[in-house]
């Protein structure tokens, strides 16, 4: 990624792309619903960038839940029972002794932190299906599953997220920055698969897809058309709990709000751990991520997931606004915490759990569904 050099400033970047989920809404997990992800992928190629060789893609990826079945049959050391270990998907160093590097630093802060790394996997990758841009910055991509104690759940996720903070504020001090080292995600409840693909590369580029036990109940997927954004792996989406298709137009005051307000956060579920997960924001970052990053902060403080999201992106609620007296009262209330998030937004979420997915309050992206009688 370039620096701020001439009329050129990082800053001014935005995003507009194609968002779009599939779920079995009795929670079920299938092979087949990681397959229609794959054509709802596929059928939003035309929404995705490509260069000029057609075969570098802005990016695309895919998030689900994490396959137990699937890993419990192909890694080499023993896992724990369901939701009670994290995965970790990482974009790693592409020299090989920068990688062994930065594996040992997160053995050691994992280590630190009171976790226990259960093991490692390379994940298998093709990269003869991408193009020679995207192949020629491919970061080495691993995963590590690591356990908290006797965590599970939420707890664990919680923990995972001081893990992944104080991993990356390492490596930030160790002069890496996002393009040398990059954790996607690291969850006990969801695993995101991305790159800089076009959209039909993706499933022969990861051939975990092609495996039957490789299923979840949920496809969350993204396909990236970035306006002003130079590609790059770690931007691709989704990100750790959301997809986004539109900009964040009020972004720079948003990230001067919540930097101010790092000095007094506080919160019974962290404690003095609170400390650990500042700064809350990675400004290098596109403004999607940098929702991602407020967004995980407001969900794992406590909230639900439809809370946090109807905080950084409230409904139009002035007084020519037909709304109910108890929703008026929570937007007013939420004003005087959380500044709204504004701009032209299509934004689908999920926490392992629930989907879910909201408009900007103009519906400047508009987006649909539909439940089928199968019950998709």
């Amino acid at each position: 990624m370039l620096k701020k050099q001439g009329l050129y400033d990082p800053v001014l970047e935005h995003d507009a792309c194609g968002v779009g989920f599939v779920v079995n809404v009795n929670g079920e997990r299938s092979h087949e619903i990681v397959e229609n992800g794959i054509q709802i992928l596929c059928n939003l190629v035309h929404r995705g960038a490509v260069g000029a060789d057609l075969k570098t893609g802005d990016g695309a990826g895919m998030t689900i839940q994490i396959p137990h079945k699937f890993f419990s049959k192909i890694v080499d050391f023993d896992l724990p029972d369901e939701n009670s270990y994290g995965v970790g998907m990482l974009f790693l160093p592409r020299d090989g002794k920068l990688c062994e590097q930065a594996r040992a630093m997160i053995s050691s802060v994992v280590q630190r932190e009171g976790g226990k790394i259960l093991g490692w996997r390379q994940v298998p990758t093709c990269p003869e299906y991408l193009g020679d841009m995207a192949r020629s910055i491919m970061p080495s991509i691993w995963q590590v599953f690591i356990t908290v104690g006797r965590l599970r759940g939420i707890a664990l996720n919680r923990e995972l997220y001081i893990l992944r903070k104080c991993i990356e504020n390492k490596a930030n001090s160790n002069g890496w920055n996002t393009e040398m080292f990059y954790i996607v995600s690291m969850s006990a409840a969801t695993l995101v698969y991305k790159g800089m693909f076009v959209a039909p590369q993706f499933a022969n580029f990861y051939p975990d897809f092609k495996d039957h036990d490789f299923s979840s109940a949920l496809a969350l997927i993204h396909q990236r058309y970035s306006t002003n954004t130079f590609p790059s792996w770690p931007l691709a989406q989704p990100f750790r709990f959301l997809a986004h298709n539109g900009e964040i137009n009020t972004l720079r005051g948003n990230i001067n709000k919540m930097m101010a307000r790092e000095r007094t956060l506080s919160s019974n579920l962290f404690g003095n751990e609170i400390a650990k997960l500042l700064p809350v924001i990675n400004p290098d970052l596109s403004d999607s991520a940098i929702f991602d990053n407020v967004y995980e902060l407001l969900y794992l403080g406590g909230r639900s997931l439809e809370h946090s999201m109807m905080m950084m992106i409230p409904e139009a609620f002035g007084p020519k606004y037909y709304i109910s007296e108890a929703k008026r009262a929570f937007f007013e209330y939420h004003a005087a915490v959380m500044e709204p998030w504004d701009g032209p937004a299509a934004i689908t979420f999920t926490d392992g759990v629930k989907v879910g997915a909201t408009l900007d309050r103009n519906g400047l992206r508009p987006a649909r569904y539909v439940i089928t009688k199968s019950g998709k």
